[in-house]
């Protein structure tokens, strides 16, 4: 019986890993629908602003550097100007990764354990760039190494690529928690920096992974009946030839989808001579 109940709060504690829940916020658990919120949990509302709210931060307790980490992200309008001008200054892949690692625009960097800039050549005449991290991304640090990305290396594998042969990276750096689907305003914050990391990286063809890159590069909705075209894609520099491709999550749910891949992964080769 108590192999049992231990087996059961792994598993909980699993569920809640994956789901992005990684920190206690207190010593015991708070029934939030019973009613009766001890004064101290409860939610407060416009007049309950803390004592240590109206004083200076030198009588606040705490040191100012603290303060100023749990300091709020800047306005959306704001933060989309703030990239734009960040990226554009970024002189080579190793500078924009700095800038990205400083960056404080973005709310998903807070929730997130590590940036997730890139993986692979950045040299390579193929890029790939998808959508966010997921959990096991977010602990290594590194693009597409779940099962989705074992599944990619699996396809590349299958037309003759490996990592290093290819570039791959998000349009968001950061895992959004619970692997949720990032919100607009977070892929506009970040789009400056995934279209410089093209820039920068300047590979000759580009394949977007699944809808969601698909949307914010391309800016074409319909991954069903666009995947396997190409498209014309302004790099900074020149234009190079795009194509949108079926997220390898979505081949895991759907594997009759499969061969559509296959059709893609051939042509991606003919192009690459």
């Amino acid at each position: 019986m108590i192999d049992d109940r231990n087996k059961a709060a792994r598993d909980l504690l699993a569920f809640y890993a994956e789901a992005g829940v990684d920190a206690a916020v207190g010593e015991t658990a708070t029934d939030r629908l019973s009613g009766d919120l001890p004064a101290a949990t409860q939610s407060p509302g416009i007049d309950q602003t803390p004592p240590s709210a109206s004083l200076p931060r030198k009588e606040r307790g705490g040191a100012p550097e603290q303060a100023a980490m749990s300091a709020p992200p800047p306005a959306p309008d704001a933060a989309v100007m703030a990239a734009r001008e960040a990226a554009r200054n970024a002189a080579s892949l190793d500078e924009l990764r700095g800038i990205l690692e400083r960056f404080e625009g973005c709310g998903l960097k807070a929730s997130a354990s590590r940036l997730v800039f890139a993986d692979g050549n950045p040299k390579a005449r193929l890029m790939l760039v998808g959508e966010a991290p997921g959990s096991e991304e977010d602990r290594q640090g590194l693009p597409f190494v779940g099962r989705s990305g074992q599944l990619l290396d699996r396809m590349l594998a299958a037309i003759g690529l490996d990592r290093t042969k290819v570039y791959i990276a998000n349009i968001v750096p950061w895992r959004p928690p619970g692997n949720r689907t990032p919100t607009p305003v977070e892929t506009q914050i970040c789009l400056p920096f995934i279209k410089r990391q093209i820039e920068l990286a300047d590979p000759d063809i580009l394949v977007t992974v699944g809808q969601p890159s698909t949307g914010a590069l391309l800016g074409i909705q319909g991954i069903t009946k666009n995947r396997g075209r190409w498209f014309p894609y302004q790099t900074g520099t020149r234009e190079i030839r795009a194509m949108p491709m079926l997220h390898p999550a979505y081949l895991l749910r759907s594997p009759i989808a499969k061969r559509l891949a296959w059709r893609d992964m051939l042509a991606i080769k003919t192009a690459l001579g």
